[in-house]
């Protein structure tokens, strides 16, 4: 294994510009760790290292005569498979898109070659991105690198397996209900899923629209809080292709700025339990924004509960009732996950117009409420799941001597899906079986570069990515 694999992406752009390392040697690297663990993690579904060594060449040769594309020059990267990327295949985990193949990159994807980032292949993803696990009969299953036989989460596993495992350096996921910040608490990295619109959904399937458009995001998913901001930065701003696209101007926020900020922090919701390990995670998160000179108080917001039943009919019912006319007829092609979600939407009856009006108002209402309440408390610290990598094939867990089904345990980002809150992961601590766990950093809507600065501050404070054990 070469050091490059591990080195941020930051680091490892900086160092190309002052020519210490080279785009090739970057690319060969990554491609040689990706030839010796996909067969094993199966994070890749298609590898486009001809194409990548060719940019790595032509980067090279820019970066000799000292042209530079951007703050990712010569940086490899992985793209989740439900994004477009020209030339490779883009079927978001199905057999009822396979051989589909990208005409164009999505608008993010432009932006971030634009930027000098070179892309290795896409990822793979739980099949319709309907899952908190990553497998499907077209690709099959993605292990998580910190134990080969649990999974790395999902629906954005992919992403997550290989930056964690340092076969690329950063990426982008998806996320309507956790499915790029559990992915990122699963395998020890971290992840952003942004407010709705700062960055274009352009060119992602299952199409972000309608009720969904509310849910659904892309965002950046990395070894560090740092790169997760350049990646960010990179990928931001409208696209009139994203029906919420908004022009949010970026923002640097000073260190001295967070003196001033009061975070609430909760280790649980009331309702499901979090492992031990998983409340000590939160505690030395607060512990270490309060050393950081932050106000951090103990807070758990009113109206939980009522976010999770709400997330739930537009996720769970609307888009049954979106997938619906895609998946009927082909049950017999179906993933058993994918089998087992629409199970579970077609336990209760289908929305009427009047009841999907009446969950969008309430929906606002409540929004309304927790803006309110973050007026005081502008950033939010909280698990970002009940449990920590689960074994594949598991259903439900026993915590605290209460038992918690699958839609449970991921609650704690269902809320922030429905409310559309930016809210980062990070990782800090670890479970008894030496598993990572991440803590979860949420704000107010279109303030994404706060929201990162406190996660850098628990990252400088807490230790942040450390290697999985896989060879």
């Amino acid at each position: 294994m070469s050091e490059l694999n591990f080195l941020s992406a930051v680091s490892m752009a900086e160092q190309v510009r002052q020519k210490e390392i080279s785009p090739v040697e970057l690319v060969d690297a990554h491609l040689e760790r990706i030839a010796n663990l996909n067969p094993r993690l199966n994070a890749f579904v298609q590898v486009d290292d001809v194409r990548a060594r060719r940019e790595a060449q032509a980067l090279e040769a820019a970066a000799v005569c000292g042209d530079f594309k951007g703050p990712l020059h010569g940086v490899p990267i992985s793209i989740k498979s439900s994004l477009e990327v020209a030339g490779l295949r883009c079927e978001s985990g199905t057999k009822l898109r396979v051989g589909h193949v990208a005409a164009k990159d999505a608008v993010l994807v432009s932006r971030l070659k634009a930027a000098g980032a070179i892309v290795l292949g896409v990822t793979n993803t739980a099949e319709l991105l309907m899952a908190w696990e990553t497998d499907n009969v077209l690709y099959g299953r993605t292990n998580n690198p910190w134990d080969l036989g649990r999974t790395p989460g999902g629906s954005s596993g992919g992403e997550a397996a290989a930056i964690a495992s340092g076969c690329s350096a950063g990426g982008v996921g998806s996320d309507g209900g956790g499915s790029i910040r559990v992915p990122a608490h699963f395998s020890g990295i971290c992840g952003l899923k942004p407010t709705p619109g700062r960055i274009p959904s352009t060119g992602h399937f299952p199409v972000s629209a309608g009720p969904f458009a509310l849910l659904g995001v892309v965002g950046p998913m990395a070894r560090t809080v740092g790169d997760l901001l350049t990646l960010f930065e990179v990928m931001a701003g409208p696209d009139d292709g994203d029906p919420l696209s908004a022009p949010v101007p970026l923002r640097k926020i000073q260190r001295e700025e967070l003196k001033h900020i009061r975070v609430g922090y909760f280790e649980d919701d009331g309702r499901t339990p979090v492992t031990p390990e998983t409340r000590v995670a939160v505690q030395t998160a607060a512990e270490g924004l309060a050393r950081a000179g932050l106000q951090v108080v103990p807070f758990r917001p009113e109206g939980l509960e009522q976010a999770r039943d709400l997330w739930w009919k537009l996720f769970g019912t609307a888009g049954g009732m979106i997938l619906g006319p895609l998946t009927k007829g082909h049950e017999s092609e179906l993933s058993p996950i994918l089998k087992e979600f629409l199970n579970w939407v077609a336990a209760e009856p289908p929305h009427t117009g009047h009841t999907l009006l009446y969950t969008w108002l309430l929906r606002d209402e409540l929004r309304n409420q927790l803006l309110a309440q973050t007026q005081v408390f502008p950033i939010l610290l909280c698990p970002a799941a009940a449990i920590p990598a689960f074994r594949h094939g598991e259903r439900v867990w026993k915590v605290e001597g209460k038992t918690v089904k699958y839609l449970d345990a991921w609650s704690y980002t269902e809320w922030f899906n429905l409310l559309g809150n930016p809210g980062a992961v990070v990782p800090v601590g670890q479970s008894t079986d030496g598993l990572p766990i991440g803590v979860q950093i949420v704000g107010r809507p279109w303030e994404e570069e706060l929201v990162l600065a406190v996660a850098a501050e628990v990252e400088r404070e807490c230790g942040g990515f450390r290697k999985p054990p896989i060879k």
